[in-house]
């Protein structure tokens, strides 16, 4: 990490710091220290730590964001179906909370620590799962889903329920991701 550029280098310390152990949990001095730079430029480079926050939820958002949405890649030279984009990325989701380092979905988690909507990476937070909603909606209206909105929202919560499920229970999701979805899916007449 030492020969990325200072700003990228505290953007990825703070982004796996928060994301492991919280963002009130991790003070400057940590991330400084993670990242080998001195607080002078960090503040130089972001002004507070909320800015910080903000900006590392960001860049940490992206990577996440682009594990599951490129379910609309295409497969094989075919476009998949919007059936198969929606499980596409709760597949995503159950090969991710398998992993050791998983701590859930880092939107909801800065969200509900920061418990203030007017925080800049709550703004941030917010973005990132309208997105993915807005990516259920979009798949349920091309699959002619009768209220891909009202899908899309449940969609959302099934997606963010069962990603903080394994952060409570320490439980493997065995596929339950998946056959939520589906369910959903089926019952909205959604079989394309």
């Amino acid at each position: 990490m030492t020969d990325l550029p200072t700003r990228d280098r505290l953007l990825e310390a703070a982004a796996g710091l928060f994301y492991a152990e919280g963002i009130t949990a991790v003070g400057v001095d940590r991330i400084c220290s993670a990242a080998g730079v001195s607080k002078r430029s960090l503040y130089a480079l972001f002004g507070t730590k909320d800015a910080l926050v903000a900006a590392s939820l960001e860049r940490f958002g992206e990577r996440i964001v682009a594990g599951y949405l490129p379910a609309t890649a295409m497969v094989d030279g075919d476009q998949p179906s919007p059936r198969e984009q929606i499980l596409g990325v709760f597949t995503w989701l159950e090969s991710a909370a398998a992993t050791p380092d998983y701590e859930g979905c880092p939107f909801v988690s800065a969200a509900t620590e920061l418990k203030d909507p007017a925080h800049p990476a709550a703004a941030v937070a917010k973005r990132f799962k309208d997105r993915l909603t807005a990516f259920f909606e979009s798949a349920a209206r091309s699959a002619g889903a009768p209220d891909p909105a009202d899908l899309a929202q449940q969609l959302t919560v099934v997606f963010d329920g069962c990603g903080d499920r394994v952060v409570v229970t320490g439980h493997a999701l065995n596929g339950l991701p998946t056959r939520m979805a589906t369910t959903l899916l089926d019952a909205a007449g959604v079989r394309r």
